[in-house]
């Protein structure tokens, strides 16, 4: 069956899962941590065994933990080539822990009719084993031709527009050309990262970097450049993709900060935006 408008609301089962240490410094590596500075502050994310410092974990992280646990709500059928990740926000209400257990539900929050597309668009609710909120994720899957069926969302301004001034703050990191190939180890092994026949048939001249992996450069440098490098000042964090990363290209984060613990934020790669509209909160 095609797209279900008639789905939201629906919600899926509560599934628990884990993650290991060993996960989370797969991330941190995957998103480009390293020792990129002489005090070393992102060996905290990058190992677990160094004298004087104890292993954290990066914020971002939570984007690639819990989706598939439980059963997740049925909302239609659609051809997975079509589909494209269009925006992605989190909101963490405890910091991550660089190991735990915790149980997610996804809910399908609403779908739009776009004429010639449909989003959808997921939020996957987690708690710890006690109940407690851990943190939040919503997704907007933007997917070709499953609209035209009559529900399209009223119009709105667009959010977290960058002011017409110079940022306060610009965060620059290159990325390696075989990032992709080190990122899909967190999960998605869609075949668009890392096979060139297949990036070329999808119209690319070779495998892109995952959306959610530019994400993830993002979160660390608004991390360091906002937070002071401390993971429990992060709260939340969201934007939309607006054009794909080729690995080896450098990554520049300009932020906006309205000086109330909340930011604007776009990154582009020289001139071309890649993920817009972003707006940042932190304590």
């Amino acid at each position: 069956m095609p797209i279900n408008p008639d789905a939201i609301g629906a919600e899926g089962e509560p599934g628990e899962f884990s993650w290991t240490s060993k996960d989370s410094l797969l991330y941190a590596l995957g998103v480009g941590a390293g020792v990129t500075d002489p005090t070393g502050f992102e060996l905290g994310f990058t190992t677990e065994n160094t004298n004087g410092i104890e292993q954290q974990a990066l914020p971002t992280q939570v984007v690639v933990m819990g989706a598939g646990a439980g059963r997740g709500p049925d909302y239609g059928d659609f051809n997975p080539v079509m589909l494209v990740h269009g925006e992605q926000h989190i909101e963490l209400h405890q910091p991550l822990t660089p190991a735990g257990t915790a149980v997610s539900t996804t809910k399908v929050v609403d779908i739009i009719d776009k004429t010639k597309a449909a989003i959808v668009m997921l939020e996957n609710q987690v708690t710890d084993t006690a109940g407690n909120p851990w943190w939040s994720a919503r997704m907007g899957l933007f997917i070709r031709g499953e609209g035209g069926w009559g529900r399209e969302r009223e119009k709105t301004p667009p959010a977290n527009v960058a002011p017409d001034r110079e940022p306060d703050q610009v965060v620059s990191y290159e990325t390696r050309t075989d990032q992709a190939l080190l990122y899909r180890l967190n999960g998605d092994r869609n075949p668009l990262h890392s096979d060139p026949s297949f990036a070329e048939a999808a119209g690319f001249p070779k495998p892109i970097l995952h959306g959610l992996c530019t994400y993830g450069f993002t979160g660390r440098a608004l991390l360091h450049a906002m937070c002071d490098s401390d993971p429990t000042r992060f709260t939340a964090m969201g934007g939309r993709f607006s054009s794909p990363v080729m690995p080896g290209e450098t990554l520049d984060v300009k932020i906006w900060d309205d000086g109330d613990g909340t930011a604007i934020f776009e990154t582009a790669v020289g001139d071309r935006a890649v993920f817009s509209n972003g707006g940042f909160s932190y304590s």
